[in-house]
């Protein structure tokens, strides 16, 4: 069973609050059509009020996501804007030998254009990447 991790912007450049958290449904709906017998982890769903953890508890969930990030088979990276987190995400994954893919309109970005298997720039674009069945096909040529 392929492990997917759905990362994305949260905080992004924000001092207070986050940005909007509604593309995580539509990326696990896209992933399980795809990939039915998929396991799909969201942080967010985890850890919906991380932005307000102490620095300890902070510190301990964002190096728990790290790895989670790093062993799972597909890393699926939602970034409309540049975000650190997601960046450092899309590292492990990539530095581990997994399959990134990136839905971003930041295509001159060197950690999207560096760090991914294929770069969409839409969520519109990921779902046809996905229903076409090349996104299956990507996964299989990297067994």
């Amino acid at each position: 069973m392929l492990k997917f991790f759905i990362a994305g912007i949260m905080q992004g450049s924000m001092t207070y609050g986050i940005h909007g958290q509604d593309y995580r449904p539509r990326l696990k709906r896209i992933v399980a059509s795809a990939f039915p017998d998929a396991e799909v982890f969201c942080p967010f769903e985890t850890h919906p009020e991380s932005v307000d953890y102490d620095d300890d508890r902070g510190r301990d969930t964002f190096l728990d996501l790290v790895d989670r990030a790093m062993e799972a088979d597909v890393l699926v990276a939602y970034l409309p804007q540049a975000s650190m987190g997601t960046a450092v995400e899309m590292w492990r994954a990539f530095d581990a030998g997994r399959v990134v893919i990136a839905i971003s309109p930041l295509s001159k970005n060197w950690v999207v254009r560096y760090l991914t298997d294929k770069v969409c720039p839409t969520l519109d674009d990921f779902e046809l990447f996905a229903a076409s069945g090349e996104f299956r096909r990507l996964i299989e040529s990297r067994g």
